[in-house]
């Protein structure tokens, strides 16, 4: 089995370590050759990969011809983006390259983002999604919050771009900010409308998704599709936040989220890898990306991606090994750390 090269991007991000550990450990004693990608040096993807190169961040118009650059060089296989923000680049310049680059259409990727389009699509076609208001500025929040409940219960609001729990606040009018103050980390996500309003420009600025706040355990669907289908696939759940991530998962065992990820995946034609997200019953995120992923020593999601995208492994193959799903598998994430010695 000849030896490959995956370049992954965003190398940086905080699943790297495990996804570059199981494409070198794939199962097949298969050498992987890993080369990362990050706008900054100090990405650990840099001590982990066989080479590392710095690429200018996803939204910059020179970000794909750095990739294309990079993978010439490298003699790059296939290309496996991990940051959102990497997405759209990719999607736009897709066909100039000539190896495989596991990323939707860039109209997928627009759609997705777009967290606004997403969630009107999810209610057309069926999925539980929240009540929201798109808006711009503090005098649009506010109205929007009180006709979507506030005071009398708590809302939430978000960039309508964004990625992770960047920008995401509760407007909470119970709010405690004096416990806040004294005894919470940092970064609380919780304020009163009046603190939003007051720190948002009175009219115009980025488009703002004011939203029913939904609640309740949160669960993902994680797989890899073909733009109508999942291929390959499973349910998780998500919890133990810290700093804004998941730092424990437990495969589950739930067709009816399944079918809701297989609506989801054929209606915005989603390929390649995907993670969606509920929290209690709504669907909150859609990611046309890899995403944190439990791993099992016979199923590599990660891998068997990759080889889905060289033309390795056919989508039946794949479909078959959907058996080998083992709910109750568990996964902790913790920090680590690497040492090296820098030059003086």
């Amino acid at each position: 089995m000849r030896a490959i090269t995956v370049l992954v991007s965003a190398c940086g991000a905080p699943g790297t370590a495990a996804l570059l550990r199981a494409l070198r450990e794939n199962g097949e004693g298969r050498p992987v050759r890993l080369v990362g990608t990050d706008m900054s040096e100090r990405a650990v993807g840099r001590l982990l990969c066989d080479a590392f190169r710095l690429v200018p961040p996803g939204s910059d118009p020179g970000f794909a011809d750095a990739v294309l650059d990079v993978c010439a060089a490298e003699e790059v296989d296939v290309v496996l983006p991990q940051s959102s923000f990497d997405l759209a680049g990719l999607a736009g310049a897709r066909e100039r390259f000539s190896i495989p680059v596991l990323v939707s259409s860039a109209e997928t990727i627009r759609r997705s983002n777009d967290k606004a389009e997403c969630y009107a699509l999810l209610h057309e076609i069926g999925v539980p999604a929240p009540a929201f208001r798109r808006v711009r500025g503090a005098e649009a929040v506010a109205e929007a919050a009180r006709e979507l409940g506030y005071p009398g219960r708590p809302v939430c609001f978000k960039p309508v771009f964004g990625s992770g729990s960047r920008g995401f606040r509760v407007l909470d009018p119970k709010v405690d900010r004096a416990h806040q103050l004294l005894h919470e980390r940092p970064g609380a996500v919780a304020m009163r409308l009046e603190e939003a309003v007051e720190l948002l420009p009175a009219a115009g600025g980025p488009d703002l998704l004011v939203m029913e706040l939904a609640t309740g355990g949160e669960r993902t669907i994680d797989g890899i599709a073909d733009g109508r289908r999942i291929v390959l696939g499973h349910p998780k759940t998500r919890e133990s936040m810290r700093a804004g991530l998941a730092m424990y998962f437990v495969t589950l065992e739930d067709e009816a989220l399944m079918d809701i990820a297989e609506r989801i995946v054929s209606a915005l034609e989603i390929e390649h890898f995907f993670n969606i997200q509920l929290v209690g019953e709504h669907v909150i995120e859609v990611n046309p990306r890899i995403s944190t992923i439990v791993y099992q020593e016979d199923l590599n999601l990660p891998y068997l991606g990759v080889k889905r995208a060289l033309g390795e492994v056919t989508d039946e193959e794949l479909a078959a090994l959907r058996s080998r799903v083992r709910p109750g598998r568990t996964a902790l994430r913790y920090f680590d750390q690497v040492e090296w010695d820098a030059p003086i």
